[in-house]
């Protein structure tokens, strides 16, 4: 593996992680909104959004040991099919006729371990990248 490679694999990875802070970031904003889409005539809550990661190596264990690794790429962005959840307050102008009203299915406690752990990955990453950029500094020190 080169050099340049594991740079460029650093940089997949947060560019990942960079995007994954911004989707926990805007589920953590809309935790409490009761409106978030406007559909069929009725305001829909706000739906937590996660982020699919995968490597861009997908052969079998075997193979990755004799080929160069890519880093990491995303899916792409899915909405969260658990439930919303049910607040009681009647006086809220988008309760139901019961008074109850639905907020998003964002949990801040999940959301901010998510948001510690993906952080952590990006300082790890940034480590990472700065090792192999000294690296490469010093091979060009040597070569003079």
């Amino acid at each position: 593996m080169s050099i340049f490679q594991s740079l460029s694999i650093s940089g997949s990875a947060l560019t990942a992680n960079r995007l994954k802070l911004d989707v926990v970031s805007s589920n953590i904003a809309n935790a409490n909104t009761s409106r978030g889409q406007f559909v069929n005539g009725e305001w829909i809550p706000y739906r937590r959004k996660m982020v699919e990661v995968t490597a861009n190596q997908t052969s079998p264990f075997t193979d990755v040991l004799q080929r160069e690794l890519s880093g990491v790429q995303v899916n792409k962005i899915v909405e969260d099919t658990s439930p919303f959840q049910a607040v009681y307050d009647p006086s809220n102008p988008d309760s139901n006729e019961q008074g109850y009203v639905m907020m998003p299915n964002v949990d801040a406690t999940k959301e901010m371990v998510d948001l510690m752990a993906t952080s952590r990955a990006y300082e790890a990453n940034v480590t990472a990248f700065n090792a192999g950029k000294s690296m490469l500094v010093k091979a060009l020190e040597i070569g003079r």
